[in-house]
């Protein structure tokens, strides 16, 4: 009897487990204007912020790809663990815009004048687009 009710019991603990098992994070794309992030040097600055966030597994942030002819940035990044206002306030912090999200004040002025927004006369130069790698112009 004893034998039949420890067997009885190790099925049970088995199937239970089965049930429990840890489900892996969601992960999600995030597509993010950055219309400030247009050249080279731009596009460096913000990969060596983020690389940052991306190093720290406990941030989330996975994976980062800039796009500076659309002036988009997509981020893949854990759900479980932050969120798009979280990653928009790191682009902040970078000095960049982040959709509607104006970058901070402080680490905006550190930024060369390239970077900049359009209307403060950021951006490419005339005859000089900064879009392309500088070792193949």
């Amino acid at each position: 009897m004893k034998k039949l009710l420890l067997l009885l019991i190790a099925s049970f603990a088995i199937g239970a487990s089965s049930f429990c098992q840890v489900q892996p994070a969601k992960q999600e794309w995030l597509t993010i204007k950055t219309p400030n992030v247009r050249c080279w040097e731009c596009k460096k600055r913000l990969e060596d912020y983020m690389a940052r966030e991306i190093q720290n597994n406990q941030s989330g942030v996975l994976k980062m790809t800039i796009n500076m002819l659309s002036g988009t940035t997509r981020v893949l990044y854990r759900t479980d663990r932050t969120n798009a206002d979280n990653i928009k306030t790191s682009f902040n912090n970078a000095g960049f815009d982040a959709d509607d999200m104006k970058a901070t004040e402080d680490s905006y002025k550190m930024l060369p004048p390239q970077c900049k927004r359009v209307e403060e006369g950021g951006g490419p130069k005339k005859g000089k687009p900064c879009h392309m790698d500088p070792q193949y112009q």
